[in-house]
């Protein structure tokens, strides 16, 4: 079995910042993607950023610039830095990651979410 436990979450104030951290644990042969999704009320989950084994990055238009993804492939631990916080990031983000457990045996694993709330 693989889990994905995300951290980092809280309340923070328009213009500030935090960082998410997901670290990946258990049956884990090799790490190939992982990434952050977002979920606000009412709307659909949507790609934030992911980073592939090769160090290959993706952003969602909204967060270009504000955001920054990186990878500590020793810990299989994803990080998001937010920066300039908006209102409209308020959302549950969740942590993604497509693992394989063997040689052959692949997944896409996700964690239970960590809320974010951009508020005065």
């Amino acid at each position: 079995q693989v889990q994905l436990v995300e951290s980092g979450g809280g309340l923070v104030q328009p213009g500030g910042s935090l960082r998410l951290s997901c670290a990946a644990s258990g049956s884990i042969f090799r790490v190939v993607a992982m990434g952050w999704y977002r979920q606000a009320p009412g709307q659909e989950r949507e790609l934030v950023a992911r980073i592939n084994s090769g160090g290959g990055i993706d952003y969602a238009d909204s967060v270009k610039g504000r955001f920054t993804i990186s990878r500590d492939n020793a810990l299989n631990t994803v990080y998001l830095q937010m920066n300039s916080l908006k209102p409209e990031d308020t959302a549950i983000y969740y942590c993604n990651g497509y693992i394989y457990q063997d040689i052959k045996t692949w997944d896409a694993y996700w964690g239970k979410g960590t809320l974010v709330t951009v508020s005065s």
